[in-house]
């Protein structure tokens, strides 16, 4: 068995190097300079692969998908920093430590090992990786179109209810435009509403989910977070934990920020849906809990350094589009309690299933942009904005557009079935990382007590 130190070190430096070729910094506040590394918020030093001056330059210039690729920058990174052999050291460390701890490492090595191949697929220097491939490594099963029919007709019943009647495809994209102009949030009001949502969904999760978890994280502070409004942004917004700050006996003080698009739009139904994905019970509340794990010892390092493209995220983003139910305390979108918020969780649904159905049209079926974003908009139900976006910057993307588009879907499902099949009490402790950090293929093992 490695010495804890030099694994975590190992794990540190595969996934910061990852990170570097991609063009990421796991220390830029913002989530326009982040990429794969979502995090480290541990005590341990940044590693040799963030430091070395060709490092600098990839991040510089976003690494092998950035506009113009700095060729010499990644030679020489390349030269320095043997991301092979680290990969395979990580697989040989994570089959010797067996258990749920070493799936979770050696899915993590996997899912690293595609985006190196990625990678290479992009320099010129290996094969095209499979479509195939790649989903199946991040989410544990084959890709496959979404279909929007159950969501669509729920959206159109009850907008029907509400005097906004569609009578086909067209009708019904203008009827969801007209209900989401008329509940449209206000750009000066975000951070206004932000408060109110983040205030009454911690009172929520504080009755339905906190209940189920063990003690010591009751008090941890679940939505300590910032909102920003920021121009121009490719994505709708960004969740950037931080979890830098300590206090003064040296406990963590779980900071975050989320960066929203300035040009968002989106009803306050749809806010309210957001808000519980990236804050609370959603990302920030799962990354805050699973720092306070590792702060006291209950989880290792690799819960401090997580990373987007892997099964770890595919499952967190199944738990934040599950978010709304937990705070309620309800498994279905029908049991919600107001029709509005029916809606506005609907048709945020919907914009996730339009991510998995963005990648599948965009490499599976080799559509281009321009076919993908109508098909978006009038079967997903998407804004103008977000059909653009999830069509072009996105899904054409070399590596969000075949990993991380499609864990989506797939992390909803998965965390939908489990709230289905198993109470709260046994569940949420397993899903929040108390029986150690799971992902998206080792939850239920975890869940049946299988080490």
């Amino acid at each position: 068995m490695p010495h804890e130190a030099t694994l975590n070190e190992l794990v540190g430096e595969t996934i910061i190097a990852i990170d570097t070729l991609w063009g990421g910094d796991v220390m830029n506040p913002s989530g326009t300079g982040r990429f794969i590394a979502d995090c480290w918020f541990s005590a341990q030093p940044l590693p040799p692969a963030y430091w070395h001056p060709s490092a600098a330059l990839l991040r510089a210039s976003g690494g092998v998908s950035g506009p113009e690729v700095d060729r010499a920058a990644v030679t020489e990174y390349l030269a320095a920093v043997d991301l092979p052999r680290s990969l395979a050291a990580l697989a040989s460390e994570a089959a010797a430590i067996g258990g749920l701890r070493g799936r979770y490492l050696s899915g993590l090595t996997e899912c690293i090992g595609v985006m190196w191949a990625l990678v290479l697929e992009l320099l010129g220097q290996g094969p095209a990786v499979p479509y195939e491939q790649c989903v199946r490594t991040v989410t544990g099963r084959p890709p496959g179109p979404s279909d929007p029919a159950p969501l669509r007709q729920r959206v159109e019943h009850l907008l029907a209810d509400r005097g906004y009647r569609a009578g086909g495809d067209r009708e019904l994209v203008d009827a969801v435009s007209a209900w989401r102009r008329d509940r449209k949030v206000p750009r000066g009001s975000i951070e206004t509403l932000a408060g109110m949502c983040i205030a009454e969904l911690d009172r929520l999760t504080a009755a339905n989910v906190v209940p189920h978890l063990p003690a010591p994280l009751h008090d941890v502070p679940r939505a300590n977070i910032r909102f920003l409004p920021i121009e121009d942004a490719w994505f709708s917004g960004s969740m950037n934990y931080l979890g830098h700050a300590r206090h003064a006996d040296g406990r963590p003080a779980y900071e975050a920020t989320y960066e929203i698009n300035a040009a968002l739009e989106i009803s306050e139904p749809e806010f309210w849906q957001l808000v519980s994905h990236e804050v609370v019970p959603g990302h920030v509340t799962t990354f805050a809990y699973l720092q306070d794990l590792h702060w006291r010892g209950q989880v290792g390092f690799e819960a401090s350094v997580l990373t987007m493209n892997t099964r770890a995220a595919t499952l967190f983003e199944g738990i934040a589009n599950n978010a709304i139910l937990m705070a309620y305390g309800v498994n279905g979108v029908d049991d919600l309690p107001d029709p509005e918020l029916q809606i506005g969780v609907s048709l945020a649904l919907l914009q996730d299933a339009a991510k998995n159905q963005a990648s599948y049209l965009t490499w599976h079926e080799q559509r281009p942009a321009d076919e993908v974003a109508p098909i978006l908009r009038r079967d997903y139900l998407v804004s103008e904005e977000r059909a653009d976006k999830l069509s072009g910057a996105w899904a054409r993307h070399p590596l969000l557009g075949r990993m991380y588009l499609p864990a989506y879907r797939a992390g909803t499902d998965l965390v939908a079935r489990l709230r289905r099949e198993h109470p709260p009490e046994r569940l949420l402790p397993v899903l929040f990382g108390c029986a150690g950090l799971v992902d998206a293929t080792t939850i239920e093992d975890a869940l049946h007590g299988h080490a």
